[in-house]
């Protein structure tokens, strides 16, 4: 990991090497790849007359041979990403681009079908490959703070490009008699930038160098399916972001018809609704770092999904009975109020879109083993790759079947709610961090400070006091981990809460005299928690206080240590007494609005201690000066 000084926000990203010029250099791909695309698809469609190519097909077969390679070569493209160097990996990528773009700028002024369907097929190989390294790089130069900005500025960029390639390519295309020189010399410019920008990428050693390549891609693929199914946050995660391309594959595909047949605009509309999903997606994008306070905040991938099938639905009510009218231009399409409601729905669709998908890249970048991140990557791509076929097909079926693109539309919002919760349910991690992430955004006003003391890997012991019921919901959303809870049994039944602790695989103890068996318990599997390289968080004096004081710390913690002498790191939760949850009547949840909506609490973590000066009493003491920190 680079150990340039960390930045203030994402955006000071693009002024540090070890970020801006791969920055640049993806977002000058992604536009050179889809000036190219839509500036052949206008010129079979609406300029030239190809017998074999009508129309009708033109869109399908383009796009069908970009995403051949992937199906081909992603296996391969990650092994490379892994056993290679990313920087001249990169540097590969951007040269080959400039000849492919050669070849299309000959297609292009002798206006040559073949050998520009060629080229498509080429430039699906070059993202194929670049694929793989895009993601794989991010987690070997930024830090797990600035993994979700650097991500979300990523995807923002690349749908800036995809727009701008777009407009450019249609643009361009549109000049009479010169316009395929144009698109000629802007191809190659695009490349050329691309790979000055890519000279510029720091070295990135390889991650896996002694890798030896399995050129199979059937059984690569297999493989890497299978690695990535050993964790399974990350293999789920996986199967949700490809969900994400299914569903984001549908509205793209049908933007023209949306336009033409049921908004009633023209090819400009069609454009507009491109601008809007765009800016949508680039807004969802940029708000993660901002949401998730520069933490990889998985709770956010709920919310997202959320607001996906609330405004696809909605979308459906917005444009289902739109009366019928004449072709209009952008200013007649906008005039009409109607329009103004679809277009929100599209914007606000794509920002949960883009609230979904990016701190779920960024789990599985931090999540998957560094040596073989990019295989997982590449093994993703296949999965995206057959997640938008299958989505063409089926979308294609039902607009056959006599549904109309509206109907599509909400068919598709609500599979997407019983997607979710189906994969929330099977990764109980996104809900439970959704939760946590409410109350802490929402319930209170949640300050951390400390947390670059909680480990992002291996094994250790956090201990806390105990304020409220509301305690583990809290410290939830401040670790950039799962924690594992050893908690009072009496507290984990509880009506309220209890379903959500058994939902964290919360650990339920009693004391040895009230229950031996599940004292015994308890400890067997919190030892099983840490020898798995979990953390563990104890409240070591017992109970939740019925004073606002702290406690007198037990032994149990020393019991754990005997065994594994793991680091363990106090933390203080503050200013949380006299809040609904606490006790400070007498009896927790008995006033709502006791401290008002909103209030301001805190979370403290301390520098680790080893486990061989730990005692309760000095714990104790780390833990109280903390309080008053």
């Amino acid at each position: 990991m680079s150990a340039e000084a960390p930045h203030g926000n994402q955006f000071a990203l693009l002024g540090q090497r070890r970020f801006a010029p791969f920055f640049w250099t993806q977002f000058l791909g992604a536009a050179n790849d889809n000036l190219f695309k839509f500036a052949f698809t206008v010129l079979v469609t609406y300029q030239l007359q190809v017998a074999w190519l009508p129309p009708a097909l033109a869109g399908l077969v383009i796009g069908a041979l970009f995403i051949l390679p992937f199906l081909l070569f992603s296996a391969t493209s990650g092994q490379l990403a892994d056993k290679l160097d990313k920087a001249r990996l990169i540097r590969f990528v951007k040269t080959l681009e400039i000849a492919i773009m050669a070849l299309a700028a000959a297609g292009f002024v002798l206006t040559n079908v073949p050998l520009l369907l060629a080229c498509v097929f080429l430039m699906g190989l070059h993202s194929t490959l670049f694929g793989p390294v895009k993601f794989a790089y991010l987690p070997q130069h930024l830090n797990e703070r600035e993994l979700t900005g650097g991500n979300g500025m990523v995807e923002m960029g690349t749908f800036v490009a995809i727009l701008l390639g777009n407009l450019a390519g249609g643009l361009l295309i549109a000049l009479p008699r010169i316009g395929g020189g144009f698109v000629a010399a802007a191809c190659i410019g695009l490349a050329v930038l691309g790979r000055i920008t890519a000279q510029r990428v720091p070295v990135s050693p390889a991650t896996d160098p002694q890798l030896r390549i399995n050129w199979n891609p059937v059984t690569e693929t297999w493989r890497n399916l299978l690695l990535a199914h050993d964790n399974l946050v990350v293999f789920r995660s996986l199967l949700g972001i490809s969900w994400m391309w299914f569903f984001g594959a549908v509205f793209l595909s049908q933007f023209p018809s949306l336009a033409k047949e049921v908004l009633h605009g023209d090819e400009h509309v069609a454009s507009l609704l491109l601008v809007v999903f765009s800016i949508g997606i680039g807004t969802g994008s940029l708000l993660c770092e901002l949401l998730s306070k520069r933490h990889v905040e998985i709770g956010l991938v709920p919310m997202g999904a959320i607001g996906m099938s609330v405004f696809a639905i909605d979308l459906y009510f917005a444009s289902r009975a739109l009366p019928a009218a004449p072709l209009m231009g952008v200013a007649a399409f906008v005039a009409q109020p109607a329009h103004w409601r679809v277009m929100a729905d599209l914007a606000l669709l794509a920002l949960f879109a883009g609230l979904y998908s990016v701190p779920m890249y960024a789990l599985i970048q931090l999540r998957s083993l560094a040596t073989h991140r990019a295989r997982i990557i590449a093994a993703n791509n296949i999965l995206n790759a057959l997640f938008m076929i299958v989505s063409s097909v089926l979308a294609g079926a039902l607009l056959g079947a006599g549904f109309s693109v509206p109907q599509v539309f909400l068919f598709t919002g609500l599979a997407n709610a019983v997607v979710a919760f189906y994969i929330f349910m099977l990764v109980p991690e996104y809900l439970l961090r959704f939760i946590a992430f409410i109350v802490s955004r929402c319930i209170y006003r949640f300050h951390v400070r400390g947390d670059e003391h909680i480990p992002l890997r291996g094994a250790a012991i956090l201990v806390c006091n105990h304020v409220s019921f509301i305690d583990a919901v809290l410290l939830m959303s401040a670790s950039p981990r799962p924690i594992r809870f050893l908690m009072d049994q009496r507290i984990f039944r509880s009506p309220l809460l209890g379903p959500l602790f058994r939902l964290a695989k919360a650990i339920p103890v009693a004391s040895q005299k009230d229950d031996p068996a599940a004292y015994a318990f308890a400890f067997a599997e919190a030892r099983r928690v840490l020898d798995e390289g979990e953390l563990l968080c104890i409240f070591p004096e017992g109970a939740i206080t019925r004073d606002g004081q702290l406690g007198e710390f037990k032994g149990g913690i020393m019991k754990i240590l005997e065994t594994h002498p793991v680091p363990v790191v106090p933390m203080a939760l503050q200013n949380l007494w006299g809040s609904y949850f606490s006790r400070i009547d007498g009896v927790a949840m008995a006033r709502p609005f006791r401290r008002g909506a909103y209030s301001r609490v805190a979370l403290v973590a301390g520098a680790p201690l080893a486990a061989n000066v730990v005692t309760p009493a000095a714990l104790r003491e780390r833990v109280q000066g903390l309080l008053t920190a």
